[in-house]
């Protein structure tokens, strides 16, 4: 039964529609902090203040390890540029991986600082690191005075190609990957291919699973490429991966400029196609799997599933799963299968399925494939022919 509201004097709502518009580059380079290239400082001197501005930096811990005299770089470099930055205070060093977004006290340490240091809203800061500590550092920036503004440079893969290009901050609570977060673009996006150098095999192999997502949704010549070339990128070839970085944040950004939905109002995500079992698989696996490992298998298992479904052929599944494998993926890990008929047990992959769309909200939705290069959005699953699509998958590691 609907009951018709009572309004004061009859008075109608006023409705009112704002527009917004976001603008950010997305740069590539090398050699970001050597005092020949002044990106950063033009980045910076492009919003028009004719004062300096504070920047703010914070670092993983880990790249910094890898990276000799990098604060003292970037603290010459900030003299050199200083009519147009100025450093607010030592660096925040903070570790990588989804440690730094499983634990709210660096969230918190970085408002402190915001806050002594009286950083405005024209103030920066300066996230330096794997997705991870740009999703942290991102949430921080986004929520402090309600916005400073976020430089970003990304030190991985797939900070580079898929979660450093996007418009989405956030960390984990409660269990669940990404449950506080933002929808805040960055300033800007500064690549640096040289940081790519010192990334061990699994983080250089980890961010290319996301350009095999984005392919095989939509753009059957760029599966073309990574499969052709996928020899060369599991041996570090640094031109392939530089040309596979530049395509794959092309992709991202037009999906997210032009898909009609930047900040996930519905209820369709494409561009996590893979994810709703990747980010379960994460959190079953401790977080031991890197977060590109946990999307090879999840792409690994809606890809299967297309397949079983008749969507299709077998030897497009048989791409699919051959490029994976030579990128030096595994396909199959145990916690696919623990708890497996438990659908209410918490250990139970599926109730991956549950979180996605308590993540989105609305109906669930999760992307499947129509062929490579072209996804399809459904609504419903069977879980039977889930669970055919995961023994495969472990029999595909057996034989491969």
């Amino acid at each position: 039964m609907i009951i018709q509201q009572k309004t004061a004097l009859n008075l109608q709502p006023i409705n009112q529609c704002v527009h917004v518009s976001f603008n950010y580059d997305v740069h590539f380079t090398r050699g970001l902090f050597q005092l020949d290239n002044p990106l950063l400082a033009q980045v910076i001197a492009a919003g028009g203040e004719t004062t300096p501005k504070q920047v703010l930096v914070v670092i993983d811990r880990g790249f910094l390890h890898s990276q000799d005299g990098l604060l003292k770089k970037l603290l010459v470099y900030a003299q050199y540029y200083e009519d147009v930055l100025t450093l607010s205070g030592e660096p925040i060093v903070v570790p990588g991986g989804e440690a730094v977004k499983n634990d709210s006290r660096f969230i918190e340490q970085i408002h402190q600082r915001i806050n002594a240091s009286g950083l405005c809203r024209h103030s920066y800061v300066l996230a330096i690191g794997g997705g991870a500590v740009l999703d942290m550092a991102g949430y921080a920036a986004t929520t402090a005075h309600r916005g400073i503004r976020l430089l970003r440079v990304p030190t991985t893969v797939l900070g580079q190609n898929d979660s450093g290009v996007g418009v989405k901050n956030g960390i984990n609570a409660f269990g669940k990957k990404n449950f506080l977060g933002t929808f805040m673009p960055p300033y800007a996006v500064l690549n640096d291919f040289d940081f790519l150098a010192s990334l061990d095999d699994r983080d250089w192999r980890s961010g290319i699973a996301e350009a095999v997502k984005v392919a095989l949704i939509k753009d059957a010549d760029f599966f073309d490429f990574i499969m052709t070339n996928a020899d060369k990128l599991a041996n570090r070839d640094m031109d392939i991966m530089e040309r596979l970085i530049y395509r794959c944040s092309q992709l991202h950004l037009e999906h997210i400029a032009g898909g009609g939905d930047p900040f996930e109002m519905g209820s369709s995500r494409p561009l996590d196609f893979g994810h709703w079992a990747a980010h379960k698989l994460e959190h079953l696996t401790n977080y031991s799997l890197r977060h590109g490992e946990a999307v090879a298998i999840g792409i690994a298992l809606d890809t299967t599933y297309s397949y079983l479904t008749g969507q299709l052929l077998k030897s497009e599944w048989q791409s699919v799963m051959s490029t994976l494998s030579k990128l030096g993926f595994i396909l199959y890990v145990s916690a696919l299968t623990e708890q497996l008929d438990q659908l209410d047990h918490p250990h139970c992959l599926f109730k991956g399925l549950t979180e996605f769309r308590e993540h989105l909200g609305g109906n669930l939705t999760i992307t499947l494939l129509e062929r490579i290069g072209r996804g399809m959005e459904v609504h419903q699953v069977d879980l039977a022919l889930y669970r055919d699509a995961i023994l495969m998958l472990q029999d595909w590691e057996i034989l491969h």
